[in-house]
């Protein structure tokens, strides 16, 4: 399992692209028959990825997590955004179809992944954050999701919000988790930026078209970086970055996060004329 260590915000404002993509992008991740996770150094989320095509696949029990299964200290949030799929939580199955979210709680020792049509496999992206009190493992469909939407048209962040893990949906110890929809002719997500000095946060993006790209924005408020990023690209964002995004098409991504609290407006909002 690679690991990400932390960055501090000085060292930050001298790097170059290629080091910023290093340090923060998580990418080539999806790959037919895997399982892929990466370990951060932020908040100790780590951030995961199945594609089952032609075979069931077992959450494996990394080393470095000195455990004796993956979720023995630790809990998971799944969401599902590709064709229909099964998890198997020690022995009971789950159906998680497209944008379906699945939390599942320390304590589970057996997790399998699969999807139910070889033509249209599942792409599940996984966030697990450490775990010190056990919450029931939880499927919650996207017709189910609280929905909040924010922004317009005119501005071009016209988006619909859709909350899984939080203080009002599913109950976890300290894993927040949703996904965010762009309508037809918006590109900007997180606009006006903030940060939360309090959580880090991950954002995996998906949808995007053949052939189109996500301008991710980062650093702090008056003095930004960006990189650029693919279909089902992950990017971690550490607590004194902005999480903004553009592309060049409409799109849709999952954020999550962890750390102090469970408040999803737990946030210090960035004024768009005061961004550098």
């Amino acid at each position: 399992m690679k690991v990400l260590h932390s960055v501090h915000p000085d060292d930050f404002k001298d790097y170059q692209t290629a080091k910023i993509r290093e340090r923060f992008l998580i990418e080539n991740q999806v790959q037919p028959d895997q399982i892929n996770c990466i370990y951060t150094h932020y908040d100790r989320m780590i951030v995961g990825f199945a594609n089952p095509v032609t075979a069931e696949l077992d959450l494996p029990n990394y080393s470095n997590l000195r455990a004796g299964y993956f979720l023995e200290r630790r809990e998971i949030g799944i969401i599902n955004v590709a064709g229909d799929g099964l998890v198997n939580v020690d022995g009971k199955i789950y159906e998680l179809n497209k944008l379906d979210c699945l939390y599942i709680g320390n304590g589970a020792k057996n997790i399998k992944f699969s999807s139910q049509k070889s033509d249209n496999t599942a792409v599940f992206y996984m966030l697990s954050a450490p775990a010190h009190t056990t919450y029931p493992t939880t499927l919650l469909s996207n017709a189910d999701a609280v929905k909040v939407t924010l922004g317009s048209p005119a501005t071009a962040n016209f988006r619909t919000i859709n909350k899984y893990i939080h203080l009002e949906g599913i109950q976890s110890c300290q894993l927040v988790m949703g996904l965010t929809i762009l309508h037809d002719g918006s590109v900007w997500n997180t606009m006006p930026p903030h940060v939360h000095d309090r959580r880090m946060e991950a954002y995996f993006y998906f949808d995007v078209p053949d052939g189109q790209k996500i301008f991710h924005y980062m650093g702090e408020g008056e003095e930004t970086r960006h990189i650029t990023m693919d279909n089902y690209d992950a990017v971690v964002s550490p607590p004194w970055s902005i999480h903004a995004g553009s592309g060049t098409a409409s799109y849709s991504f999952i954020w999550g996060m962890a750390g102090e609290n469970l408040d999803y407006t737990d946030m210090d909002p960035i004024a768009i004329t005061n961004i550098r």
